[in-house]
């Protein structure tokens, strides 16, 4: 009960986060921050990491983007957090989670992701 308690939870929270729409306290992922974060991805800059997290594939990008794949993963990390606290498991847990339940599938052709190694890979 529990497991499926805290997975409903962080499927919403993911589905919310994925779709760009979340509210976290005080941090609210602009549609610049989106498209800024969404063209490095394209790149091949910016990959999706399995803890749920934004992560960069290659060098560091400028401060524009480090400042934007910071702001989404503050506001990711409030979601894990509120999602951890519905269900009792670790932030940590959860944005594991949302990788794995609803990040990973929303990747495009091209775009990288970090697995459970830490190996990055390309989709």
């Amino acid at each position: 009960m529990l497991r499926r308690t805290f997975l409903t939870a962080v499927a919403a929270a993911s589905l919310t986060l994925s779709a760009g729409a979340f509210t976290a306290p005080a941090m609210a992922q602009t549609a610049a921050t989106k498209a800024l974060v969404d063209a490095a991805k394209a790149a091949g800059t910016v990959g999706e990491q399995s803890d749920g997290m934004l992560g960069f594939v290659a060098g560091g990008g400028d401060a524009a983007l480090r400042a934007a794949v910071a702001e989404i993963n503050a506001g990711r990390a409030a979601v894990y957090r509120e999602a951890a606290a519905k269900s009792g498991a670790s932030p940590e847990a959860a944005g594991a989670s949302a990788f794995n339940t609803v990040i990973q599938g929303r990747l495009k052709a091209g775009e990288y992701y970090k697995n459970a190694s830490g190996a990055w890979v390309r989709k």
